[in-house]
């Protein structure tokens, strides 16, 4: 997952260095228990002996529908590990997964972006079999995008899209990705958390994405990026986007690491984005037609005194224009939604669809007053 702060491409030869590590120090404790156990058997030894008789079978081992074991064998092979980089080199490995039978794979916008203006960019699945792709469209704000295989297969089968409305905190969920390039790896936990604002970045200066998450505990590292993550059943409510990290870096390598915080982009949202991105090869975003502050605060997201670049910070004729906000304005509530923060607004309002309805409550003047917005329109991430 994409960190707050992205951390540094990882180095091979560190995370080699700790399995080398691991490794001897297990054939150091085998042959310290082996040595062991032969000297005490030695001593002890009255000169009898001991048949030991071994079952013949441990039984027909059988995974109901339901298990994990079986959601995931069913899922896997719908999942694909992305490797992208740019006409210079650089890049990185993410995941993806299919989101249609003529080829489409859903993945994170941080996952691609190095490609997305020439360079190299292939999925493999986890049979091993490998395909060139190119990118259909990609939304920066959502953190999403959308490649295509070239010459793509035709036993393609996409993943089951669940209802990410009907996720309840406390249910199970599992993860799967390529956390730090160890593909097609496994991770469960539960949904911790709904609705959890959270801007995130890829680090290289560009703007931040916002989402109003799913929080799980199932272990997300760098890699899992643009996975999937499924319900009980196998469906997909999330793609696995961000991490909350302590540190940047450990054991040698450089980058952040699980802590159990990991954040989903909801799949209704994210199924939304996919579809735009397919049919025009550009994102739409909803907008409210004001710009908000965005330092941290509890306080709500205020309008700005002044727009972006001297502009406007209330779009004449815009939606909040035509709801009636002004410049100074402190926006508490977005329908049943508590407002604290400009990125909260930005991820409450990218939730939605251009021409909703919504209810804005804010204040002025030290009253709280309420009023009807019907959301805009903005296509691209220009």
């Amino acid at each position: 997952g994409a960190a707050h702060q992205q951390p540094a491409p990882k180095n091979g030869r560190g995370r080699g260095g700790l399995v080398a590590a691991v490794l001897v120090a297990a054939l150091v404790a085998g042959g310290l228990g082996g040595g062991l156990g032969y000297t005490l058997a030695r001593e002890n030894d009255s000169g009898g002996s001991t048949t030991v008789s071994a079952g013949t079978t441990g039984g027909n081992v059988k995974r109901d529908p339901g298990t994990v074991a079986a959601v995931v064998a069913a899922a896997l092979p719908s999942t694909v590990t992305i490797e992208a980089a740019s006409s210079s080199g650089e890049g990185g490995t993410g995941t993806g997964f299919v989101f249609d039978k003529q080829g489409h794979i859903v993945t994170n916008n941080h996952v691609v972006a190095e490609a997305v203006d020439g360079g190299n960019l292939s999925a493999t699945f986890p049979d091993g079999k490998k395909y060139e792709a190119e990118v259909v469209g990609n939304a920066q704000g959502y953190d999403v995008a959308v490649i295509k295989l070239k010459n793509a297969p035709s036993d393609l089968k996409p993943l089951t899209l669940g209802n990410s409305d009907d996720v309840a905190v406390g249910d199970s969920t599992i993860a799967i990705g390529a956390p730090f390039g160890l593909s097609d790896t496994v991770t469960t936990g539960i949904i911790s958390a709904k609705n959890r604002p959270v801007a995130s970045s890829d680090g290289s200066g560009s703007k931040a994405s916002y989402m109003s998450a799913l929080q799980t505990d199932a272990s997300i590292n760098p890699g899992n990026s643009g996975g999937p993550l499924l319900d009980a059943q196998g469906n997909v409510i999330g793609i696995n986007s961000a991490i909350q990290s302590t540190s940047n870096g450990g054991f040698g390598t450089g980058q952040a690491g699980s802590i159990g915080l990991g954040f989903a982009i909801p799949i209704n949202q994210a199924k939304y984005v996919a579809q735009e991105l397919i049919e025009n090869g550009k994102p739409v975003y909803a907008k409210i037609g004001a710009s908000v502050s965005l330092e941290d605060t509890t306080n709500g997201a205020k309008i700005t005194e002044q727009g972006v670049g001297g502009t406007e910070p209330v779009d004449p004729g815009g939606p909040a224009d035509k709801a009636g906000l002004k410049p100074g304005d402190v926006i508490t509530k977005l329908d049943d939604r508590v407002i604290d923060s400009g990125p909260t607004l930005i991820g409450e309002i990218w939730t939605h669809k251009p021409g909703d309805e919504v209810t804005i409550t804010y204040e002025r003047g030290g009253k709280e007053r309420t009023t009807e917005l019907t959301l805009g329109s903005r296509v691209g991430d220009s």
